[in-house]
């Protein structure tokens, strides 16, 4: 009785320092989050080619997996061998995968890049006439306010010199004034030069990690299930059995809702994507490529996505034809309304088993807290971390002999302690 006695209370000093100690560790974090953000990010910028290339083979293994056992199947009725078949079969799949990584990306940038560019040129061209255009649309339809008019004007000057002060503080910000002091010439020179310098670096820096992203993709995808039958080992050889279990099935779990909402995502922001790019076309828009791209590729962020696409895309349109930027405001409610109510709950369905309440407040905190790319996989890390609690707060209830039914604690009043009964209030 007394070794019983001695154990609880070792079971709870032990909890109650590690309880001290996470809290100790979360001040700690909270006090030095600047150099915890700013190590964060070294640690990524070193890890980016093995982020690149693990994300790389997350989005292939789909492909990979159909194609090695299609392989392997058709090479068991001439090798015997196993390992033969094996490795012909991850030698097949590597080659496909590799073949479809680059036709997308080939086939991309050949069709995108020519009218991206283009749809900029003309863009950069145009600008200063459709100001000026803009600018006499209001006057005449406020023609009948001269107040009214007045303020816009004025207002859409100051507009007008916010951007052209943006755009010399961070396009030309050397080049300003070259002309007007002879004596900064070779300073100037010397920064722009060092900026250009800094740009390829980065450019190259990017495309070396990606080269280098793809190698580490082939040895994922070749060495994934190695990989993932040690984590397995490791689990069951750490863990006792029946939280190894549980682990295992949360892994999966987390595996499902990731895997079906990221490929599902990028998938409706395709279809989304070249929806807009044939109904622009059809409504002889301006910039439909560029809006296009900019629509399918924020459309990747759910709930804000179609909004954040449209803001910058009506405001190109509307340098061209305020009515036309009417109809694309209208077109995008509608596009929005098709996909979230139609396409996406065919192609996602319901993969993350959360409201939409938790969506929207996903979507603001993941993003607040690692911006774009929290906006992306806020939403499935929270349908995680939602999941685990349910979980938790079940068994919790499952050990009180209480129902782990939601509907049965609506207008609850309190639960009889002898007979475990539910009283509700009495309606007045």
């Amino acid at each position: 009785m007394r070794n019983r006695r001695f154990s609880t209370y070792i079971y709870w000093g032990i909890t109650a320092l590690l309880v001290i100690g996470v809290c100790v560790l979360l001040v700690f974090a909270m006090i030095h989050m600047d150099k915890i953000k700013q190590g964060g990010k070294i640690l990524t910028g070193i890890l980016m080619p093995i982020i690149y290339g693990a994300v790389l083979a997350y989005l292939l293994a789909p492909l990979y997996n159909r194609t090695r056992k299609a392989t392997e199947r058709i090479l068991e009725k001439f090798i015997h061998a196993k390992k033969t078949q094996s490795r012909a079969g991850k030698a097949v799949a590597t080659v496909v995968s590799l073949a479809a990584l680059f036709a997308v990306v080939i086939g991309l940038l050949s069709i995108l890049i020519p009218q991206l560019v283009d749809s900029v040129q003309t863009l950069l061209a145009s600008l200063p006439t459709s100001l000026n255009n803009l600018e006499n649309w209001l006057r005449e339809v406020l023609a009948d306010n001269p107040e009214l008019s007045d303020s816009a004007t004025e207002w859409f000057s100051e507009l007008i010199l916010l951007l052209e002060s943006w755009v010399n503080a961070n396009i030309m910000p050397d080049l300003a004034n070259l002309n007007e002091n002879i004596q900064n010439i070779i300073p100037n020179v010397g920064a722009v030069v060092s900026r250009i310098s800094s740009g390829v670096m980065g450019v190259v820096t990017v495309l070396k990690n990606v080269l280098i992203g793809v190698i580490v993709m082939v040895y994922l995808l070749n060495i994934k299930d190695t990989f993932c039958a040690q984590a397995k080992k490791a689990t069951y050889g750490l863990l006792p059995l029946n939280l190894a279990n549980r682990v295992i099935r949360e892994i999966r779990y987390i595996h499902e809702v990731f895997g079906g909402f990221i490929i599902g995502k990028l998938l409706d922001s395709l279809i989304i994507g070249i929806l807009c790019f044939l109904c622009l076309s059809v409504m002889n828009m301006p910039y439909v490529m560029l809006v296009s791209v900019i629509v399918g590729v924020t459309n990747v962020i759910p709930f804000f996505g179609p909004f954040i696409g449209a803001i910058p895309s009506a405001f190109f349109i509307l340098l061209v034809s305020p009515m036309k930027c009417l109809y694309f405001i209208i077109f995008i409610f509608l596009l929005q309304q098709f996909d979230g109510n139609i396409l996406g709950p065919k192609i996602l369905g319901n993969s993350t088993g959360i409201s939409s309440f938790w969506v929207l407040f996903s979507i603001l905190l993941f993003g607040g807290l690692f911006g774009f790319v929290g906006m992306i996989i806020g939403v499935p890390t929270f349908a995680v971390l939602y999941n685990l609690a349910k979980e938790g707060i079940e068994y919790f209830l499952r050990k009180k002999e209480l129902s782990c039914n939601t509907q049965d604690y609506d207008g609850l009043d309190y639960i009889e302690k002898e007979q475990k009964t539910y009283i509700r209030k009495q309606e007045e």
